[in-house]
């Protein structure tokens, strides 16, 4: 009978509340000294739900405050609030708040806009502040990601940490295990929404919202003194490149699949196209994207082929911080004697970027050529799409989220040499009809990646949190 009753003291506690609600105080209480504080906590929502649903305002006045002394006692003043905030939700004594954290929000990028365009979808519904470290702006994100996110607001918390040590950029590898966790400030912050979000794959921050989810655009670091990715609600994967390093690097698994947003089409028909080789990508001081590889390959092209090559020029754009090294070897290769038919953009704005698209016949990618470490892979690649996108033939390298993208011989080619490039860049620029035919269809495939797809995807995730999280309990 005791084994019976452990086996079902949910269902039991539950029936208390519904029909002797005088007797769930020592009931929740025994629970507490019994078993797992987790599981209890988990349990809890569940009971005053049933509790407030089921019994008038004078009995639930006197039962409800003490069961959340109990839960203070036990469980901590944090996971009381926690569900006192959930029931507020659950009646709709207000709209639900949500959180979303994200280091690097000052900084243009793909993941950022990943976190930004999750804000747009959700500010409607919700009330949505995005947690910078650093100062930003709406305008500034609106310029950036075309986002209107006036309904948002922006909570700026700097870390004394970084602040202390003057550096240009928020990098959580210059955390030691000697250190204290600097980003403890943000799991406080946490605590103060219904639902947390962490936009940076920032395994060092610990949720203490009702509800969290953590965005993982690849697993950078693996598990260390602070990891606390298994501590959230929700996982998403931006590709399944990433769900399986996720895997592998810290022995768990994403719960949800949302690809990123993708929206820089303009027309459903075919710009002029220029003979223009692009590629966007940033310049990062490692030289992660390789665009000094790209400046080489086409030096070498043009000197093979130069009369086919002459009417051609390879663009490479993208965004840099300054004094860059890497972006310095490439402007000193383009100074030497090489073709002078390769030119850089750097930071240059979105209508400048978007022209370029349309120009371009061919699209360069090769991030991961030659890198053996698996952060160093496009994890998915959206420059890749946003070419696409403009009826751009993608010539990328084969690894990552690229082989996602980009279906082997349909909508573009994929490399793994740079022999490979070349033969297959060269085909491409000599053949009009197959460029016309691939060029169409990596256009239906890039619109497969739209930002209205993640939106819809966002929205049935967030559903699904309100109606398992904070929807009442049936009075059957």
């Amino acid at each position: 009978m005791i084994q019976k009753e452990k086996d079902n003291y949910a269902s039991i506690t539950i029936d208390l509340a519904k029909n002797s609600p005088q007797k769930l105080p020592p009931r929740v209480k025994e629970l507490y000294e019994k078993e797992n504080v987790d599981k209890i906590n988990s349990l809890i929502p569940s009971v005053l739900s049933a509790l407030i649903n089921t019994q008038d305002l004078e009995i639930i006045d006197s039962v409800l405050p003490r069961i959340i002394k109990i839960v203070s006692e036990y469980a901590g003043v944090q996971i009381s609030y926690n569900l006192l905030s959930r029931i507020e939700v659950m009646f709709q004594f207000r709209k639900p708040s949500i959180g979303i954290y994200d280091h690097t929000f000052n900084i243009i990028g793909g993941g950022q806009k990943y976190g930004c365009t999750i804000a747009y979808a959700l500010q409607n519904d919700f009330n949505v502040t995005l947690i910078a470290n650093r100062s930003v702006t709406q305008q500034d994100l609106k310029n950036w990601y075309n986002l209107d996110l006036d309904q948002c607001k922006i909570k700026v918390l700097k870390l004394p940490f970084f602040e202390e040590k003057g550096v240009q950029e928020i990098d959580p590898l210059a955390v030691t295990k000697r250190d204290e966790n600097p980003f403890h400030l943000i799991s406080r912050e946490s605590g103060n929404y219904d639902i947390f979000i962490n936009n940076s794959m920032l395994e060092m921050v610990y949720p203490l919202s009702n509800v969290s989810v953590l965005i993982c655009h690849f697993p950078e670091r693996r598990r260390s003194r602070y990891f606390y990715a298994d501590r959230y609600t929700f996982v998403v994967n931006n590709s399944k490149y990433t769900a399986e390093w996720i895997r592998k690097k810290w022995k768990m698994s994403a719960t949800t699949h949302i690809y990123p947003p993708v929206d820089l089409h303009d027309s459903k028909r075919v710009p002029q196209k220029e003979n223009i080789i692009l590629s966007v990508a940033r310049f990062e001081k490692g030289g992660s994207k390789q665009q000094l590889e790209m400046a080489k390959a086409f030096a070498d092209l043009s000197q093979a082929n130069p009369k086919v090559l002459k009417n051609w020029r390879l663009i490479l754009a993208g965004g840099s911080v300054n004094n860059n090294p890497y972006l310095q070897g490439i402007e000193k290769f383009l100074a030497s004697e090489h073709p002078k038919n390769i030119d850089l953009r750097v930071n240059i704005p979105l209508k400048e970027l978007k022209s370029l698209y349309e120009k371009a016949r061919i699209f360069w990618h090769f991030c991961g050529l030659y890198q053996s470490d698996p952060s160093l892979v496009e994890h998915f690649g959206m420059s890749i799409v946003e070419a696409m996108q403009n009826w751009c033939v993608p010539i990328v390298f084969d690894g990552g989220g690229q082989k996602e993208i980009v279906e082997q011989g349909i909508s573009g080619y994929r490399f793994s040499s740079l022999k490979e490039l070349k033969d297959k860049t060269f085909e491409v620029m000599n053949d009009n009809v197959s460029w016309e035919n691939l060029s169409q269809r990596a256009y239906t495939r890039g619109m497969v990646f739209t930002k209205e797809v993640f939106v819809a995807k966002v929205k049935e995730l967030f559903e699904q949190i309100m109606n398992t999280y904070f929807m009442l309990p049936s009075n059957s």
